[in-house]
């Protein structure tokens, strides 16, 4: 399992996406992306939107693993506004055959979802 993040250097968030997908080896075996935001007025997760292949989406929310994502990713969010780090609204996860990936996209960009 392989576990990436665009922004260099936060541990933190690539520690808890590898234990995650430790917990989950199968999910993270299958192919699909989660789009994700947070509102400008609060640094709470907001919405998020998957896209998978293969019903992934079932079986990521029958074994909880879904939960967890969501669970991390508005832990992540609080955090990061917590400490005032830029890249903390909006953002997309990658879940590609074996590796899981975050990419946190610019606070002013509007959120495409590529």
């Amino acid at each position: 399992m392989k576990v990436c993040n665009s922004d260099t250097g936060n541990e933190f968030e690539l520690l808890r996406l590898d234990m995650l997908a430790r917990q989950f080896p199968d999910i993270v075996q299958g192919c699909g992306r989660v789009v994700f935001f947070a509102e400008d007025d609060e640094a709470r997760l907001s919405y998020a939107s998957w896209r998978t292949e293969g019903g992934l989406f079932e079986r990521a929310s029958e074994a909880g693993f879904k939960l967890y994502l969501m669970e991390l990713l508005d832990g992540f969010i609080q955090y990061r506004a917590q400490i005032g780090q830029a890249n903390r609204k909006q953002g997309i996860v990658r879940i590609d055959r074996g590796t899981i990936a975050i990419e946190w996209l610019p606070d002013d960009d509007l959120l495409t979802g590529k």
